[in-house]
């Protein structure tokens, strides 16, 4: 056994925590394949797909068993992702450890590969994939790609319908399994929708009509004031004189983040998707260091001009670097961390600001952003969870013309071992988030009442694998917790026992009393929120302008009380410097 050492204030408080909340037990485990890397879980709870040094699997969720094998020597996958084509067809994204990435279909207890999104033919123009995420349903993905120092995103269209009907006619033409190489098999291939580069300074764009050329001057100006804030940064970064810190600022310039947005009868495209409730119609962007969050229509690039770079349809500018991002789940609201502790949050519905928050606390660095409500949204306020990188966790509510509310939810910790790597909502159960720490510990927080719900403990042979960065997947179907354990060698059996074996751990949340009050049930659509269709700008801003004199009071009261706060604050100030 390992010798003990003197318990430290935090350990203490933990160990006191513990002992006052109910812990859940494991459910089940299973063995996993040799370097599992990552999870997935599709949207109806039936398959769990894993990543792994041999390739990847597709595994039944009921009986934990594997249901079809692609393997590939030297192959490690350490990216995947799973979503649903057809009612039995699944649609799988990865990326491996070389920067490959690939498009996979599981269909018939059989994994094919339907294309490779980065072939390189030229070994000096070799292209890397950075990020690789499908959107819901699989009609689109978003690659981040890399290539002799250029970054761009490139989404891809994929002909779903079609893959559908040719895998189904595969099944019908063959009596015997389909091996994984997919032999003779000629997929009908993907299409690049949008290929997004980082913006640049520009002379300026000449367009017909005059109201064109206003967006375009209005695009314009913040796209070129952003790239020249950017350019100034980096000639002051490159005066640092720590190395290391500016060799990692520069790789980091190029990457974005990027989000699916689902329709929201703002703008034109908006309305001609309609019809296919569920679908994405747009997509948003920001780039490292970069103060814009900009828009652009999911659309095929004209064939006589492929080259010519997309503008974007929508510009939010922002008064500070964009430092992290989240959307809603029915996508109207985009929220954003900010440089200097600010929190500023996005109306699609309107095409302006929610709210923007200034975070007081000390050391509010933010790192991470989240929507506290995962199925209900509200016109009114909106929820968050922030997450520092000191560690605390704040929840902020605010709203359109209402005072802005902030609670610190977890302190920040006093020791290195507390601090949240993992912070992620459980759709399954309300305003509950599941909390991984950099010691291992995971435990169910509610973020309304404050309270931890349950701390998950895993057995005592095993230990939560690579905490800092956690391999599991949530199951809303099932209300699962699937997560990878790593076998603790101070618990062997014998020596002859592998103690690097690796297993899946499954906590079944359903089996807990206390958790039962929590679970709801989510919704089959993600666009749960039924919002208004307009036929033009001008009848969107008509209905902003109502929503404005309705509130008229309201946000004449915030007004009052904001002033007497300024107030009181420039007479705290007055009496302290005299």
């Amino acid at each position: 056994m390992k010798k003990g050492k003197p318990d430290t204030d935090m350990e203490a408080a933990c160990k006191a925590e513990e002992s006052r909340v109910e812990a859940l037990s494991l459910s089940r485990a299973a063995e996993l394949p040799e370097s599992t890397n990552c999870l997935t879980c599709s949207e109806d709870g039936r398959y769990l797909g894993l990543g792994h040094s041999q390739g990847l699997s597709v595994w039944c969720t009921s009986s934990l068993t594997c249901a079809a094998d692609w393997l590939e020597d030297r192959l490690e996958i350490t990216s995947i992702q799973m979503t649903s084509m057809a009612e039995t067809a699944y649609l799988l994204g990865t990326i491996d450890d070389m920067g490959v990435a690939r498009v996979f279909a599981y269909h018939c207890d059989t994994i094919h590969l339907l294309s490779v999104v980065n072939i390189m033919d030229d070994i000096n123009k070799r292209s890397v994939c950075l990020t690789f995420e499908l959107s819901h349903g699989g009609q689109y993905a978003a690659a981040t790609i890399s290539c002799n120092g250029a970054v761009w995103l490139e989404v891809h269209h994929f002909p779903s319908e079609t893959w559908v009907k040719e895998l189904e006619m595969v099944v019908s033409q063959t009596q015997e399994p389909i091996s994984s190489g997919d032999l003779g098999v000629k997929w009908s291939p993907l299409s690049v929708a949008t290929k997004i580069k980082p913006p640049k300074i520009t002379a300026g764009t000449t367009l017909e009509g005059p109201h064109a050329v206003q967006v375009t001057d209005f695009l314009t100006y913040f796209s070129d004031l952003d790239v020249d804030t950017r350019s100034h940064q980096e000639k002051e970064q490159s005066f640092d004189t720590n190395a290391e810190k500016r060799k990692q600022t520069n790789e980091s310039t190029g990457y974005c983040t990027q989000h699916f947005l689902l329709p929201c009868a703002q703008f034109p495209g908006d309305r001609t998707a309609r019809s296919q409730r569920g679908l994405p119609v747009a997509v948003c962007v920001w780039w490292m260091g970069g103060r814009n969050l900009l828009q652009y229509l999911l659309k095929k690039a004209p064939k006589n001009e492929p080259d010519v770079e997309p503008m974007p349809d929508m510009l939010w500018p922002n008064a500070k670097k964009i430092l992290c991002s989240a959307v809603s789940r029915c996508t109207r609201y985009i929220a954003l961390g900010l440089d200097n502790a600010l929190v500023s949050v996005w109306d699609r519905q309107y095409g302006s600001q929610l709210s923007v928050v200034s975070m007081s606390a000390p050391d509010c660095a933010i790192s991470r952003i989240h929507f506290a409500d995962h199925w209900h949204v509200s016109t009114d306020e909106v929820r968050l969870l922030l997450v520092c990188k000191s560690g605390a966790i704040h929840r902020v509510t605010t709203g359109r013309g209402t005072k802005c509310c902030t609670t610190l939810l977890t302190e920040r910790p006093k020791d290195s071992g507390g601090l949240p790597t993992t912070s992620a909502s459980v759709p399954f159960l309300q305003s509950t988030f599941l909390v991984v720490q950099r010691n291992g510990k995971m435990f169910l927080q509610d973020v309304v009442n404050k309270t931890t719900v349950r701390c998950l403990i895993p057995p005592e042979t095993h230990l939560i694998a690579t905490p800092c960065s956690p391999v599991y997947a949530l199951n809303t179907k099932r209300q699962t917790l699937f997560i990878r354990g790593d076998q603790d060698s101070s618990y062997s059996a014998t020596p002859k026992e592998d103690d690097g074996q690796s297993h899946l751990l499954v906590f079944h949340f359903g089996e807990s009393d206390i958790l039962k009050q929590f679970i709801v049930s989510p919704p089959d659509s993600p666009q749960q929120e039924e919002t208004q269709s307009f036929v033009s700008l001008e009848q969107t801003c008509n209905l902003y302008l109502q929503q404005r004199a309705l509130s008229v009071d309201e946000r004449n009261t915030a007004l009052a009380q904001t002033w007497k706060q300024l107030q009181e604050t420039a007479a705290e100030t007055q009496q302290s410097c005299s």
